[in-house]
């Protein structure tokens, strides 16, 4: 058995910065993102995750939706390039490259190598959402919303609450919930 250790960045601490290359061929800082942005919401995701699949054209709106008031998404691959010799999930830069133009992304999708990133913000599933202020503070942290399996469901829209409520100056209800979706997969 493996034991991962993760820092777990809890609500109300300075997210992990970090210097990541994205699959645009540059090197995104949060740092850099958060000088210019009101806020950045890093999502954990990956390219195999059923969960991210349904999730993907949300994500889009959102960025769609929030990117006018100086927001970003930023999607992070923190997934093991290499599982198993018999494993292939397809979590190469490559493959993330054929990933985001298969589905357009309009946000960053950024490649954790060594997973450091990752386990700091304490993501253990994919996807995860890292909501964070431009003084760098995850304000919330867990779902995207709660009917994963439908879009045109109702429910609690944790995600777009999150933002609508920290670009109002309101506090932000529920600041976190539990992590849901396909576990990452860790280096050993």
């Amino acid at each position: 058995m493996n034991i991962l250790e993760t820092i777990d960045t809890p609500i109300g601490s300075y997210a992990p910065d970090f210097e990541l290359p994205g699959i645009d061929g540059r090197v995104h800082h949060l740092s850099r993102y958060l000088e210019s942005l009101r806020s950045v919401c890093v999502i954990s995701m990956s390219n195999h995750c059923p969960y991210v699949e349904k999730y993907i054209d949300r994500l889009k709106k959102i960025q769609t939706e929030f990117s006018p008031s100086s927001f970003t998404l930023i999607g992070l691959n923190g997934n093991d390039v290499n599982p198993g010799e018999d494993i292939n999930l397809g979590s190469n830069f490559e493959d993330m490259k054929v990933f985001a133009q298969r589905h357009e992304l309009n946000f960053p999708y950024l490649w954790d190598t060594t997973q450091d990133v990752t386990r700091s913000f304490g993501a253990v599933s994919t996807p995860t959402a890292f909501l964070i202020d431009n003084e760098g503070i995850v304000r919330y942290k867990g779902q995207i919303d709660e009917h994963p399996q439908d879009p045109s469901a109702t429910g609690e829209d944790f995600l777009r609450n999150a933002i609508a409520s920290l670009f109002e100056g309101q506090e932000i209800q529920p600041a976190q919930t539990p992590q849901l979706g396909t576990p990452l997969v860790w280096r050993k």
